[in-house]
């Protein structure tokens, strides 16, 4: 029996200056087998994605089904990058959310991504000897000028002393690389991926592609923080994330190309190398381009609401995101909630480090104390984006162990919650038809019966249920006020508990045994969404735990009918849908009741608690007996399992309701051609990580690399989603990935002419 199951990357990309060569070969693999998946679930897609790795990744879902019986998915659905992974992540993004190719930019990547091309006319040098002792630090400290013979190869040292000669003896006093030109550049890969053949969205209906960029503001701008003594002290912050989101719509482009150019311009503007993005550099571009920017005030208020507030926007100072965060985890974390499943889940990290080991080799042994412009240059830059991951892998942990304990609680109380659903309703709740009637009487019965049931144990609940939905109604508030009024959720915040408790809702401090009054209860029916969403998340779980034993045509009515209630619900905590407010919210100073009415009938849960009822009613006439009563015994039983689970976890767990893995795609990682790690493959870990703009050469080694270690790392992650019972055929993976990696090498080898040895090595390695 074939069963649905779904591996999700959220990719979390590292900086890495021109090893951004190399990640975009990476980034390809990727997208590659996203393609690919999608052909193989929908019967029909452009012919690229059967063909080359594309076409072995396809073959590698179909084996899988035929060997398993697991139709599997892979999706991209979160992206977080800095550096050179942000600006590979907007194009990344870009493609997943539009179904738009990655292919034209690898000709881009390949011709641009130079020394001669990026810098800056103004800044070339005069004569030959022009600004020769203003060498940067980077270069003193890699030793550039001695370095080309023992480091580059006889047939690229020409090419490489010729540009390095030139790029030393640029205007130091200033960054040699053009960031007009640089901002052009990118606007140009934008334009070329939207004018080649698209295929369509590479996620399904209402899964979000969310992608964030880091960028480090180096004037920062100023933060309050709360106090005990002083009460309140302003700090200084300079780590800015630029969000998009195409919450779950096709559409023609993820932002507008200006946005986009924005964010992947100044995220990986190097210091020393680029010049500080502002966005009056973008402006001039767009308007030597005549082209339009309809939404840059709105832009600007949202990616920059501090600098916006003190009119500051324009002149705020933007530099390469990975000065302060190398590995942003923390966005791509915070993206989890409240991400759709329709389906079991198999959720993956994947972080993409291009140089593990790093420029300068610290802590890597050696006598030799590191000498005054290395430990200047290391202390600036190479330490802070080398710093290890640990505390963002342990908090991944950590979830993943709350979802564990959560799935075990509710597994070992699911017989007691269904005898005393089964005692509340007898056997009338399994001979009737549910209507939509029935289904709203029968779900306020079982509320009742599990609050009496719970004694004690409800009175916490009751208070941090309560208080969840103060904070969520904070939360959504300030959402919508945020940009008038920056720091205003305490101030929020404490006139809704004021309203709350004026208008006679049980007052936090009171008791909640034995369950709730009636006020409470309108309260709770007007405001409580997150009761709904962990409801129908409960829900969603059962019916895949169920799928193993019936079959998905009568199991599809059911689950469609939870999921589409699923996405009316989460699109109430958009605090977009409610700018109508924004004057309630600036405003709040006195009573907020009008202004909590005002969101009560804007959130409609009323109206959409009678949609759902209707959508499960019409679902569950569809289902035989055997299949309708786990499903209802789990609906009604919410109530019980809620009380259990919510004070333990506090809401946490209950999106994608699988714990989280985490996987590496490094050179150190792909070793079935060549071990060695960066140091024997690639070329642009040189001069400090610039070596890749010397010499066309080392970008398509980087590239052709890039795509190579992607393939075998995806083979990799794609098999580890089987279960320990569920392996291919002895000798098949090894097989796999040796027609990926031939695969490759026939795709590319009329492309990349300058490395024609590089491929008679390969394939001899390959076998």
């Amino acid at each position: 029996m074939t069963r649905d199951k779904e591996l999700r990357l959220a990719l979390v990309c590292y900086g890495g200056i021109s090893l951004a060569v190399y990640m975009h070969g990476i980034t390809k693999e990727i997208w590659r087998l996203a393609r690919a998946s999608q052909a193989f679930h929908a019967g029909a897609s452009p012919p690229d994605a059967h063909t080359g790795s594309a076409g072995i990744y396809r073959a590698l879902l179909d084996e899988i089904e035929a060997e398993t019986g697991v139709r599997l998915r892979v999706l991209v659905d979160i992206i977080a990058g800095a550096s050179a992974g942000g600006i590979n992540g907007v194009f990344l993004g870009q493609a997943i959310s539009t179904g738009q190719s990655l292919e034209p930019l690898t000709q881009l990547w390949l011709d641009s991504a130079d020394v001669e091309a990026l810098i800056d006319e103004r800044q070339a040098p005069t004569t030959r000897f022009s600004k020769a002792w203003a060498l940067p630090l980077a270069w003193v400290a890699a030793r550039s000028a001695d370095g080309v013979e023992a480091t580059v190869e006889s047939g690229a040292r020409d090419e490489v002393r010729a540009k390095l000669s030139h790029f030393i003896r640029s205007r130091w006093f200033e960054p040699p690389f053009g960031g007009e030109r640089f901002t052009g550049l990118i606007l140009d890969a934008l334009e070329a991926m939207a004018a080649a053949p698209r295929a369509p969205r590479l996620l399904p209906p209402g899964q979000p592609l969310d992608l964030f960029v880091t960028v480090t503001d180096f004037r920062g701008h100023p933060e309050r923080l709360t106090l005990h003594s002083p009460p309140e002290v302003v700090e200084t912050e300079h780590r800015v994330v630029v969000p998009f989101s195409d919450h779950g719509i096709a559409c023609e482009t993820l932002a507008d190309p200006a946005e986009l150019a924005f964010a992947a311009r100044a995220t990986s503007c190097f210091p020393g190398a680029f010049p500080p993005f502002m966005v009056g550099e973008l402006d001039r571009v767009l308007k030597d381009r005549t082209t339009t920017w309809p939404e840059r005030e709105a832009f600007l208020k949202r990616i920059l609401p501090r600098q916006y507030a003190a009119n500051a926007a324009e002149t705020a100072v933007l530099i390469d995101g990975s000065v302060l965060n190398n590995a942003p985890f923390r966005p791509a974390i915070e993206a989890l909630r409240e991400r759709p499943a329709q389906r079991q889940i198999d959720r993956r990290f994947v972080y993409i480090d291009p140089h593990p080991r790093g420029s300068f080799g610290f802590g890597t042994g050696g006598d030799k104390s590191p000498g005054f412009f290395q430990t200047i240059i290391g202390a600036m830059s190479e330490l802070p984006r080398q710093q290890p991951i640990r505390d963002n892998l342990e908090d991944i942990a950590d979830r993943s162990r709350r979802i564990e304990r959560m799935r075990t609680i509710i597994a070992g109380i699911r017989p007691e919650v269904e005898k005393q659903v089964e005692g509340l309703f007898g056997y009338t709740l399994f001979l009737d038809s549910p209507t939509p009637a029935r289904l709203a009487a029968w779900r306020q019965r079982a509320q009742n019966a599990a609050a009496k049931s719970s004694g004690y144990a409800y009175a916490a609940y009751g208070h941090l249920k309560l208080t969840g939905v103060v904070e969520a109604i904070t939360a959504l508030l300030d959402g919508v006020g945020s940009e008038a009024k920056p720091h205003t959720n305490a101030h929020v915040r404490n006139r809704i508990e004021s309203a709350v408790a004026a208008q006679g809702f049980d007052d936090p401090k009171g008791g909640f045994a034995g369950g709730v009054g009636q006020t409470t209860i309108v309260f709770l029916r007007t405001f409580d969404l997150g009761f709904r969403l962990r409801r129908l998340r409960l829900l969603a779980r059962r019916i895949t735990e169920l799928e193993g034993n019936h079959p998905e045509t009568e199991l599809g009515p059911i689950r469609e009918a939870v999921y589409a209630s699923l996405s009316d619900y989460l699109e109430c905590k958009r605090s977009d849908r409610y700018a109508a407010l924004l004057p309630d919210v600036s405003a709040v100073d006195g009573d907020a009741a009008a202004l909590l009415e005002r969101l009560g009938t804007a959130l409609r849960l009323r109206d959409l608690d009678t949609a759902t009822d209707t959508r499960l009613a019409a679902a569950f006439a569809s289902l035989s007996r055997g299949v309708k009563r786990p499903i209802l015994l789990t609906y009604l039983g919410f109530p019980y399992y809620d009380v259990a689970t919510l004070p333990l976890l506090q809401g946490e767990g209950l999106d994608e309701f699988d714990p989280i893995k985490v996987d590496r795609i490094a050179p150190d990682d792909a070793t079935t051609i060549r071990s060695g790690g960066a140091e024997a493959t690639l070329k642009g870990i040189q001069f400090n990580s610039f070596g890749a703009f010397f010499s066309r050469a080392y970008r398509e080694n980087d590239y052709l690399w890039g795509r190579l270690h992607g393939a075998e790392r995806m083979i990799d992650i794609v098999l580890s989603t089987l279960d320990t019972d569920q392996r291919l055929k002895p000798g098949r993976t090894a097989a796999i990935k040796r027609a990926a990696f031939l695969a490759i090498l026939d795709e590319e080898a009329d492309r990349l002419t300058a490395i024609p040895g590089l491929f008679e090595t390969l394939r001899r390695e390959i076998g």
